[in-house]
């Protein structure tokens, strides 16, 4: 099974002077899971090579288990350095797609033309995608084959308003990701700020914030498991326990 993480080039924090990019623990938790999955993935992202890193995510107090296993991962680390050019990306080479969020995919995956015709074909095609936190991001422009809004009518979660206003980022983004959500027709949920909250509608996964990677990423797997869509050594695939 091949499973694509799309990853933001974006290091700019808007006008604030800060940098910003992928936020670490989004990424790396969900990679270990499908890793440890037995999973061949591909990384990407809109202008390849090493995507940059949230600062505010390597801080100590952001550390988990996962990041700590990732920093001490050479071929984890090569893998990420060497993330392919998203334009050379094919959906149709993957079984499915995860977004991990940090505030640099409301720049670039959001806007970026490769992504947005990937994230469509994907659904044209049957193929799970999960995103978490800001990666929702990468939603904005995307449509469904009946011309709405590929949110639209769907149960969806994605950072919240209050969060955004918790750590006084509200001004600086150039969206907030419930209100696009809502404004393209999703039927938005949340749980109280910082808490875990996954929601699945079919083929389309969401999570609220950076302690729902987990969740998303399990979701992921038990979706393609029930769509009977990926192999592992010539049997049905399942999660590994």
């Amino acid at each position: 099974m091949k499973m694509l993480i799309v990853l933001t080039s974006h290091d700019r924090l808007g006008d604030t002077g800060k940098k910003t990019g992928f936020w670490f623990d989004e990424f790396a938790t969900p990679y270990y899971i499908f890793r440890d999955a037995g999973m061949a993935l591909t990384l990407a992202s809109p202008e390849g090579g090493l995507p940059p890193v949230d600062p505010r995510s390597e801080r100590p107090e952001a550390e988990t288990e996962a990041t700590i296993r990732f920093r001490r991962d050479g071929y984890a680390q090569a893998e990420l350095a060497n993330a392919r050019m998203l334009s050379s990306i094919s959906a149709r080479d993957h079984d499915a797609a995860f977004y991990p969020g940090g505030h640099g995919p409301l720049w670039d995956l959001a806007n970026d033309p490769h992504s947005i015709a990937l994230i469509e074909t994907m659904f044209r095609t049957g193929r799970p995608l999960a995103l978490v936190c800001h990666g929702l991001g990468a939603l904005r422009y995307t449509m469904a084959s009946n011309g709405r809004p590929l949110v639209a009518g769907k149960s969806v979660t994605g950072f919240s308003n209050l969060e955004e206003v918790a750590i006084e980022l509200t001004d600086a983004v150039p969206f907030l990701v419930e209100d696009m959500l809502r404004n393209n027709g999703g039927s938005y949920s949340r749980k109280d700020k910082w808490q875990p909250y996954a929601v699945s509608d079919g083929d389309l996964i969401t999570g609220q914030n950076p302690a729902s990677s987990e969740a998303v990423a399990n979701a992921l797997l038990d979706r393609l498991r029930i769509r009977g869509q990926a192999t592992k050594g010539g049997n049905a695939w399942t999660r590994n326990a």
